[in-house]
């Protein structure tokens, strides 16, 4: 299942247009604050595809019946990109676990690039929902390696993908590769990717946007 939640017009739309305006960009804080929103209203529309049970409250005058998570869902995020989105997640979902992976393009001279994965840190993920947010899924390398990475801790019953701009190739390449339930979320969806494997229109590098430029090594 693909969710582009610009589909509808909504203030998605507002703070798409302000994280890819490259003016805006300039704006730290402001910039991290949109991710941490998109994080928030995808945990929302996520929260309603999940189990829920009932639960009975005692309240000053009586007694309440409500619908509560049955199972939390595990949280995931690609460092250090995914922090903010992270975030927004995690302001939602406050009672799960997480899961934190170091995944990351290594670049060869050539102008070529491996997908490195260097730590991991995750809970058990044996018939858990996992939410795995990265904010730019480009050629969807770094995504597979990192989900074919978690199977070893288990095997999720589903995963959802949130991500603020993700590439059709990125999306397909997935869609191909991950042998996984999956659905993606995206803050809008667009079709170009450039031969170094950059999306098109884009918004630059959402990790150097957020948290400052990376010496290259």
């Amino acid at each position: 299942m693909i969710i582009n939640l610009s589909d509808i017009n909504s203030l998605v739309g507002d703070w798409m247009s302000e994280i890819r305006d490259e003016v805006v960009q300039a704006d730290r804080m402001r910039f991290r604050r949109n991710l941490e929103r998109l994080g928030e209203v995808t945990a929302y529309e996520i929260s309603k595809t999940l189990m829920y049970t009932d639960k009975e409250v005692e309240t000053p005058l009586g007694t309440a019946n409500c619908g509560v998570i049955k199972h939390q869902p595990v949280l995931g995020t690609i460092l250090r990109a995914g922090l903010a989105m992270h975030q927004g997640l995690v302001n939602y979902f406050d009672k799960a676990d997480h899961a934190y992976i170091s995944a990351y393009r290594k670049h060869n001279r050539d102008g070529s690039f491996e997908i490195s994965l260097e730590y991991v840190s995750c809970p058990p993920l044996d018939d858990k929902v996992l939410i795995l947010s990265d904010p730019m899924l480009a050629t969807g390398a770094s995504l597979v390696k990192t989900i074919d990475h978690l199977m070893s801790f288990g095997k999720p019953s589903h995963i959802h993908i949130v991500t603020a701009i993700a590439c059709t190739i990125g999306i397909e390449y997935v869609q191909r590769n991950a042998d996984a339930n999956i659905s993606i979320w995206a803050g809008d969806i667009d079709d170009e990717l450039t031969a170094k494997g950059y999306i098109v229109p884009g918004l630059g590098d959402a990790g150097d946007l957020a948290f400052g430029t990376k010496l290259q090594q």
